[in-house]
């Protein structure tokens, strides 16, 4: 099943978590630690109070606010409307689109932080991200790959366990989490 077909097939819970993972994920550009939004993942737990999220949500918008302005690069400025962009509350029609965005935004960036990718900006246009969403998978690189297959196993643990996906699901968010502050610091020391 496709990216896309998931995303369109997830309950709430599997949204959140979706859009939550991809966020974590790309959390080294924001300049958050691990530790920054497992508030947030706590909050999608079974028999978690569900009007928790929006308060936990504004208390991480807080902390990861002093990296903001025009000195963000392309990369930076997508994770941050992946945060600013996050729904009051873990349900509704909002959330399926900020889940959908978050997707495309997580993988932007890391086609945009892909060691190979071209300086112009153009490896970072929606078109291939939209195709690879969609099943087709060629001409993809290591990094994008790997992004989209976290993207997917996070959506699978949620749809086939439920809550009980959720630790699964952030054991694969953090793994994804370490090799992009991996690539963003090599970076950061190829510009050095």
């Amino acid at each position: 099943m496709s990216l896309v077909e998931l995303i369109s097939q997830a309950d709430e819970r599997g949204l959140a978590a979706g859009g939550l993972a991809c966020l974590d994920r790309c959390l080294p550009l924001l300049g958050g630690d691990d530790e920054t939004l497992r508030p947030l993942w706590g909050s999608l737990a079974e028999g978690a109070d569900p009007g928790t999220w929006g308060t936990i949500l504004e208390q991480v918008r807080d902390k990861l606010s002093g990296g903001e302005g025009a000195g963000e690069d392309a990369a930076a400025q997508l994770a941050r409307r992946m945060l600013t962009a996050a729904p009051a509350e873990p349900s509704g029609d909002g959330l399926r689109a900020w889940a959908d965005a978050c997707s495309v935004a997580s993988l932007r960036i890391h086609r945009l932080l892909d060691p190979g990718a071209d300086s112009d900006g153009t490896v970072g246009d929606a078109e291939p991200v939209d195709a690879h969403r969609e099943g087709r998978t060629d001409g993809m690189s290591p990094l994008v790959a790997a992004e989209l297959r976290r993207q997917i196993t996070v959506l699978e643990l949620l749809a086939e366990h439920g809550a009980a996906g959720l630790r699964p699901a952030l054991e694969v968010s953090t793994e994804g989490r370490r090799i992009l502050r991996a690539v963003v610091s090599r970076r950061a020391r190829g510009r050095g």
